[in-house]
């Protein structure tokens, strides 16, 4: 089995320290090669020990965990990038510096879990190829002989505000006019948010398995529905959350083969 290393940069020792142990209880196999108190430190300890994984926090003294990735993508190898910290609003930006997850402090066992499955499937993948420039080539091109890739974040607009939201927790998407609504359960109930995007493409970039088109305006996450109606006059309709969503007689057979 292939040697995986990683460092961990972050200026609180504390922090440091509780997340090796994460990873150690998570993540057994897993070598931690360098513990980096500074963006300074970390450039330095990557570039020496070339590590396959980097968990960067994001504010750090000397050098951010944003400029450190840019310098780390100069590297004949660089790592994956990981970025840490407690503030949610640089989460566009990370995946703008070609993270591979961010993750949010206090951070749950659960969501390291979800972080290292997405690892070690990217490791999985670039075993063969550890240039960056070909393998993100490689994944933007449609090769019919590998699964396509599809969407695991949406950027949606509240307000001001740029956030992302994971694919498994959208209830269903629903098009009016421009724009499209997404809408997601939050702690007070059903969230809505809006896309500057078609329904059209918005389908192109997601899995076909899991999002199902009912109607020319609607498009659902198959795992969120609870139930599936049919009345007498022939009419089908689905229960996600509390809403009732009509399924357009064009799409019904999908339904009838599958509930």
């Amino acid at each position: 089995m292939k040697r995986v290393t990683a460092i961990i940069a972050d200026d609180e020792p504390l922090l440091r320290h509780h997340l090796n142990k994460q990873l150690a209880d998570a993540w057994p196999e897993l070598e931690v090669v360098g513990l980096a108190g500074n963006g300074g430190q970390a450039l330095a300890m990557i570039t020496c020990e070339e590590p396959d994984i980097a968990f960067l926090d994001i504010r750090m003294p000397e050098l951010d965990g944003m400029s450190l990735a840019t310098e780390l993508q100069k590297l004949p190898n660089p790592p994956l990038i990981v970025f840490i910290t407690a503030f949610d609003e640089y989460a566009v930006k990370a995946f703008e510096n070609n993270a591979i997850d961010y993750l949010l402090k206090p951070l749950s066992d659960k969501r390291l879990d979800a972080c290292i499955a997405k690892i070690k499937s990217r490791l999985d993948q670039t075993e063969e190829n550890t240039d960056l420039g070909k393998l993100l080539e490689t994944l933007n091109q449609v090769n019919s002989s590998k699964a396509p890739e599809y969407l695991k974040w949406i950027r949606v607009s509240k307000g001001d505000d740029i956030l992302l939201v994971s694919v498994d927790d959208v209830l269903y998407f629903k098009a009016e006019d421009k724009y499209v609504s997404l809408f997601k359960s939050g702690i007070h109930g059903k969230e809505e948010f809006l896309l500057r995007t078609s329904l059209k493409d918005l389908m192109t970039q997601l899995d076909p398995e899991q999002f199902w088109q009912i109607h020319r305006s609607t498009l659902v996450n198959v795992s969120a529905i609870s139930k599936v109606k049919k009345e007498l006059t022939g009419k089908m309709s689905l229960i996600i959350g509390e809403e009732k969503l009509p399924i357009s007689r064009a799409m019904q057979s999908k339904f009838n083969h599958h509930w």
